[in-house]
């Protein structure tokens, strides 16, 4: 072979080698390695076009995995890939290009320019109620925490447990959300532990409460209160104390059973000085544990010392504040009060023990059975000139003006002149008396009238 033409072939040869060496490395620059996937789809081979066409066409089975273990398929539906996503494909194509073939498995993530928010929202809402599912028999972590009990305080350990931490699995899910098989990871909620900065603020708040003294003053009595008589427990949780308050409470049963008259039959010296027991009536006082709770609480907390507990006291009837509380005299009655002897169909009336009013009166219709009731009541409030409304037994209705109207009972006894009795016996009341209120003569009702006073004692025996 001539020289001239071996120059000719080599050169032949060579341009052949570069031509189809940058070709090779054309193919290989602008088409995806072997094992490479998108959304776990194989894309090998495939330009960037190809590859955003085959994903477009695909359709979609979504697959969720936790710790590789299935937990919910989606049912398949169309792509969301279209011509716009095609420069996202390129840029992965520009990623994962090598000199050289390579079969290295690796699997890229897109998520489509368009995404239905209504399908991405209910896969996310499935898999949520799988882990919520799974959770139902799987044990909740318990935090630690301090605890104030009497007096002391102490810190009880953390334990752990293996309910799912959703929230942070779902994070996860959000930022895998475009591939074809999503694989998460389990989280689990952790509790507060025992030496975290949580734990110790609370231990340093309830700190704050032990070994206080509140005196606690009841009328006329002083009771020195500690801690541990005011709270049985307490905790501080979320920059909140929270009390249990049953060790109050039991001292607020004995200091009512040794000083409340409210619901107490109460002793009584009558005007003919009889020594007698009258049945309770809505008079009087009783100390609320739920109103001492809060008053006692709060001073713990403000370091308050000393507690007044007029302003924890409860009444029953027209004045649910209590009646009576400043009264320690004559067995809480005191000295000012109006009293009622149904035997004797005759009433008196004392202001600050003097005799202001002795007048006979006729009572409830005893064969009606329309009694005045017996107990000690409290004076509701008094009014002139009104007209009184109910019905007689026989179901009649009746409208009686009055000129002196003192209510004592919800139900509508009360003290009132009457001037269309004519009847005004000591036996009237048998078989003649009223619907249940206290008549008196026109003529002696204004004295009585103008003597009473509200929320004073009714002393009916």
């Amino acid at each position: 072979m001539k020289y001239k033409t071996k120059v000719i072939l080599y050169v032949g040869i060579a341009m052949l080698a570069f031509i189809g060496g940058a070709y090779f490395i054309y193919q290989q620059r602008t088409h995806f390695n072997e094992n490479v996937t998108i959304n776990g789809i194989n894309v090998g081979g495939l330009n960037a076009k190809e590859a955003q066409e085959k994903l477009a066409a695909a359709k979609v089975e979504k697959k969720v995995y936790l710790n590789k273990q299935l937990i919910y398929t989606a049912e398949p539906t169309e792509s969301e890939f279209s011509s716009k996503d095609l420069a996202k494909f390129e840029a992965i194509l520009k990623k994962q290009a090598t000199t050289l073939p390579n079969d290295k498995k690796i699997n890229y993530t897109l998520t489509p320019a368009k995404v239905d928010g209504k399908k991405v929202a209910s896969l996310k809402a499935n898999v949520e109620a799988k882990l919520n599912e799974a959770d139902q028999s799987r044990k909740a972590p318990v935090d630690a925490y301090a605890i104030l009990e009497g007096d002391k305080v102490k810190v009880v350990k953390e334990q752990t447990g293996n309910k799912y931490d959703v929230s942070a699995i779902l994070k996860e899910f959000s930022q895998k959300e475009g591939n074809k098989d999503i694989y998460l990871t389990a989280k689990y909620l952790k509790p507060v532990k025992e030496n975290s900065a949580i734990v110790k603020q609370e231990e340093k708040k309830l700190k704050e409460l032990t070994g206080k003294k509140i005196t606690y003053t009841v009328q006329k009595t002083e009771y020195e209160l500690t801690t541990a008589d005011i709270l049985t427990s307490a905790r501080y949780q979320a920059g909140k104390y929270q009390f249990d308050t049953q060790a109050l409470k039991n001292k607020v049963v004995e200091i009512n059973q040794k000083q409340a008259t409210l619901n107490k039959s109460l002793a009584f010296k009558t005007s003919e000085g009889n020594e007698i027991s009258v049945p309770a009536g809505t008079y009087g006082w009783a100390i609320s544990a739920y109103k001492a709770e809060k008053t006692l609480t709060k001073a713990l907390e403000n370091g308050e010392t000393k507690v007044d507990a007029k302003h924890d006291i409860y009444g029953e009837g027209y004045d649910t504040r209590g009646t009576g509380y400043d009264t320690t005299t004559n067995g809480g009655i005191g000295n000012t009060y109006v009293e009622v002897s149904i035997e004797k169909q005759h009433l008196w009336a004392y202001r600050d023990g003097q005799q202001v009013a002795s007048i006979d009166v006729v009572t409830g219709n005893q064969s009606t059975h329309n009694d005045t009731p017996k107990g000690v009541f409290y004076v509701m409030y008094k009014q002139t000139k009104t007209t009184l409304r109910g019905s007689r037994a026989d179901g009649a209705a009746y409208a009686s003006p009055v000129e002196y109207w003192v209510p004592f009972t919800l139900d509508g006894c009360g003290f009132h002149d009457a001037d269309w009795r004519k009847n005004w016996s000591n036996t009237a009341y048998l078989k003649e008396g009223s619907l249940g209120c206290v008549n008196m003569k026109p003529s002696e009702a204004a004295n009585v009238f103008n003597n009473l006073s509200q929320s004073e004692p009714v002393v009916i025996y």
